[in-house]
C-alpha cells in the first residue's frame, strides 16, 4: 500500500478550509493545512466580518440623529478613522486566533506557507521547497477581487481588500460596480462621512435580486445623500496635479475624488496553483470544475468555496466542508445542497432574501400571488425619519407554496435566516396565515398579508 505524508492536505486556511481540515483532524487522520496569507480567509480577515463592524460603526450618525426623536439630547460627536481600524484589527487577530486554536486542538498541523499543487498526491511548500504527499487533497484558495486590469488607470484605484486599511478616511470616492459589496462600501462611507457615488454599467443595482428591493434600496440611498451613476462605467482614471484622482466616465464626464473603489466582482484565486501539473480542469473563468460531491476529475483532489464559483457564500463553503468529511470519512455520500440559500446584503436599509424574485417565479409558474406591504416601522413615527421597508412574499398559486421571501429594511437579514427555514421546510401560505403575530414588530406583517396585491398569470400582471 501506498504511503503519503498526510491523510489530507488543504490549500487554503478559509472557511471551508479550516472546518475540512479540523474535523478531518478530530477523527484522527494526519491533515496538514497550508495558508500563504491569514487564518480565517476573506470573510474573516477582509470580507464579511470586518464589514459588518465597519456598518455598524457607519450607522451611529443616523443613531444619534433619531435619538432626538425620543427624548434623548446628544453632544457634539466625532468620528476616529484610526480608532476603528485599530478596534477593528484587534478583533480580527481574536478570530484568527481562534481559527488556529481549532486546528491545534484538533491535530491538524499549521503550515505558513503558500503551497502549489505539483501531482495528483503531490503539493511543493513553497517557503521551503519540500514537496510532501497526501492521500486526498482540498483545494479552498477561495476568490480575489477583479482588479479590472483592461481599465487606464487601475493600479491608482483600491478594492475591497485596501478598504479595511486605509491610512485615512477619504472626503470622496468613486466606488465602481453594482453588486453587494459595491452597495454596502457606498453605504458605509457615505454614513462615515465620505461623499460617495457609486457608477454602475447596468440598468439598477443588484441584478439578480428582487425588483422591489433593488428600486427600493436604490431610492433610500440617494434618499441619503448617495449618488448613484446607472447606464454608465469608468473609462480612465489618472492622477491631477492636486493629487486627487480625475476619473473619466462614459456618460458624466469627469469626476474629481480622493478614492475610486473597484468592486467588479472577485475572481477564483487559481492562478499558479499548479492545477496544470495535477492535471485538475478548470473552466473559462479560472474557477475548479467539480462534481455534486466536490470532486474535481482527478480522483484524489477536492475543491470547496469560492474557488468553485458554484456559491459564493462563507456558510456554503463551511457546508461543502461538512459534506466532504461525510462522504470521504463517514461512508456517507452527501452532497451539498445550494438550493433556497438565504442571503442578506447589509446594505442601508439592509436587504433579507430567499427563495425566488417576482421575476424568476413568473417565469418559473403560470400563475404566482404577490403579497406586498410598505410601511414606516414603529421606529420612524417619532425619529422622524422617511425610510419605508417593503416586505414580500412570493407564492405559487397552484399549490400555495412560498417561493419567495424578500426584506427590504431594519434587521432584514435576521429575518431571512429564519425565513431560510420556513422556505427549506416547503411552508405554504395557509401556514403563514395560521401562524400569530408577533406584535409590534415589523416581522408581523409577514403573517398578516391575508390577500394577494396583484397576481402574474403567465407573465403578465393581472
Amino acid at each position: 500500500m501506498t504511503q503519503f505524508d498526510y491523510d489530507l492536505f488543504v490549500i487554503g486556511g478559509g472557511s471551508g478550509g479550516v472546518r475540512s481540515a479540523r474535523l478531518a483532524a478530530a477523527m484522527g487522520k494526519k491533515v496538514a493545512i497550508a495558508e500563504e496569507y491569514r487564518f480565517g480567509g476573506t470573510c474573516v480577515i477582509r470580507g464579511c466580518v470586518p464589514k459588518k463592524l465597519f456598518v455598524y460603526a457607519s450607522q451611529f450618525h443616523e443613531h444619534f440623529e433619531d435619538a432626538a426623536g425620543f427624548g434623548w439630547t446628544v453632544g457634539e460627536s466625532r468620528f476616529n478613522w484610526h480608532a476603528l481600524v485599530a478596534a477593528k484589527d484587534k478583533e480580527i487577530d481574536r478570530l484568527e486566533g481562534l481559527y488556529r486554536k481549532g486546528l491545534e486542538g484538533a491535530g491538524a498541523e499549521i503550515l505558513q506557507t503558500r503551497a502549489e499543487l505539483t501531482g495528483p498526491h503531490s503539493v511543493r511548500l513553497v517557503s521551503s521547497g519540500r514537496e510532501v504527499t497526501a492521500e486526498r487533497i482540498i483545494i479552498a484558495v477561495g476568490g480575489a477581487p477583479n482588479p479590472h486590469a483592461s481599465l487606464s488607470g487601475h493600479d491608482l484605484c483600491i478594492s475591497s481588500n485596501e478598504a479595511f486599511h486605509l491610512e485615512n478616511l477619504p472626503r470622496s470616492i468613486l466606488i465602481a460596480g453594482g453588486g453587494y459589496i459595491a452597495v454596502e462600501f457606498a453605504n458605509i462611507f457615505h454614513g462615515l462621512g465620505v461623499e460617495t457615488t457609486l457608477i454602475y454599467r447596468g440598468a439598477e443595482i443588484l441584478s439578480r435580486f428582487d425588483q422591489d428591493m433593488r428600486r427600493g434600496l436604490h431610492e433610500a440611498m440617494e434618499a441619503k445623500g448617495i449618488r448613484i451613476l446607472c447606464h454608465d462605467h469608468i473609462q480612465k482614471v489618472e492622477k491631477s496635479p492636486a493629487g486627487n484622482l480625475q476619473v473619466e466616465t462614459m456618460n458624466n464626464g469627469v469626476l474629481v475624488v480622493e478614492q475610486v473603489m473597484l468592486a467588479l466582482g472577485r475572481d477564483p484565486n487559481t492562478t499558479g496553483l499548479g492545477l496544470e501539473a495535477a492535471g485538475v480542469e478548470i473552466n473559462e473563468r479560472g474557477a475548479v470544475i467539480v462534481d455534486r460531491y466536490s470532486r474535481t476529475n482527478v480522483p484524489s483532489i477536492f475543491a470547496l468555496g469560492d474557488v468553485t464559483d458554484r456559491v459564493q457564500l462563507t456558510p456554503v463553503a463551511i457546508h461543502e466542508a461538512m459534506c466532504f468529511i461525510e462522504t470521504e470519512y463517514k461512508n456517507n455520500p452527501t452532497s451539498p445542497d445550494h438550493e433556497l440559500i438565504a442571503t442578506a446584503v447589509f446594505s442601508q436599509p439592509e436587504i433579507g432574501t430567499v427563495g425566488m424574485s417576482e421575476e424568476q417565479a413568473a417565469k418559473k409558474f403560470e400563475e404566482i400571488e404577490v403579497y406586498r406591504a410598505q410601511f414606516r416601522p414603529m421606529k420612524a413615527t417619532l425619529s422622524g425619519r422617511a425610510e419605508k421597508m417593503i416586505m414580500k412574499l412570493i407564492v405559487n398559486a397552484a399549490d400555495r407554496k412560498v417561493v419567495g421571501a424578500h426584506i427590504l429594511g431594519h434587521d432584514a437579514g435576521e429575518m431571512a435566516q429564519l425565513l431560510g427555514i420556513t422556505l427549506k421546510a416547503g411552508c405554504t401560505k395557509d401556514e403563514f396565515d395560521r401562524t400569530m403575530a408577533v406584535h409590534p414588530t415589523a416581522a408581523e406583517e409577514l403573517v398578516t398579508m391575508y390577500n394577494p396585491t396583484y397576481r402574474v398569470r403567465n407573465g403578465e400582471r393581472v
